[in-house]
């Protein structure tokens, strides 16, 4: 895989440095947030497709991708890519360059996903109200995220649906003023899912380099 693809891929991290200050968050901010939370992990699972921009200083480029949630274990596919967390090592699948890598999540880094920022909004981000917003016909409620810890982003915004508890869409933006956009469609919950959905099986790729980090 490309280093171009991998950074473009839903993968970003970025190192967490500096050092950590008084986090503040407004209270409709996080009544919100919070029932978006309890939401997701109250299903068995969700579902939704969504188209992935990104860009320098505005969004030049989309993709549209496929996410699968489990509890702690996920699958994505975008770019002829695919990436799965069976909740102890991700791996990504690039039939284009028939190549898989192996590696375990490094807790001094933070993955960019489409649910990631409602683990770390509660303890990493100032979070503040910003107001209502029609998003894809949506009146949604509009969240900023600033880091309380130097991580290479500049600000994060949240679309929340409030009525139905769901996110619609997130923009992350970087202090390189790289944008990266996700915007969520056909949302679904507690479906029938294959017992191997978020499982890796080598022998179906027999013919790919596998690399393990």
């Amino acid at each position: 895989m490309t280093f171009i693809k991998k950074t473009t891929f839903l993968i970003l991290t970025f190192t967490i440095i500096g050092f950590a200050k008084a986090q503040r968050i407004d209270a409709k901010s996080k009544t919100i947030l919070d029932a978006v939370t309890k939401n997701y992990k109250s299903n068995n699972n969700t579902y939704f497709k969504f188209v992935y921009g990104t860009g320098n200083g505005k969004i030049t480029k989309t993709e549209p991708g496929i996410f699968y949630s489990a509890k702690d274990k996920y699958k994505l596919k975008i770019m002829g890519t695919e990436q799965i967390f069976d909740g102890s090592k991700i791996y990504n699948i690039s039939a284009e360059d028939h190549e898989v890598t192996i590696a375990k999540p490094n807790g001094n880094e933070m993955m960019f996903s489409p649910l990631n920022y409602l683990e770390t909004y509660n303890k990493d981000y100032n979070v503040n109200y910003v107001g209502k917003i029609k998003v894809n016909g949506v009146n949604a409620d509009r969240i900023k995220l600033t880091p309380i810890k130097d991580n290479g982003i500049k600000y994060v915004y949240l679309y929340v649906n409030s009525a139905k508890n769901q996110l619609v869409k997130l923009e992350q933006f970087s202090k390189d003023n790289n944008i990266s956009v996700i915007a969520m469609k056909d949302y679904k919950e507690n479906q029938n899912l294959s017992a191997d959905m978020f499982s890796f099986d080598k022998n179906q790729y027999k013919n790919y380099i596998i690399t393990e980090l």
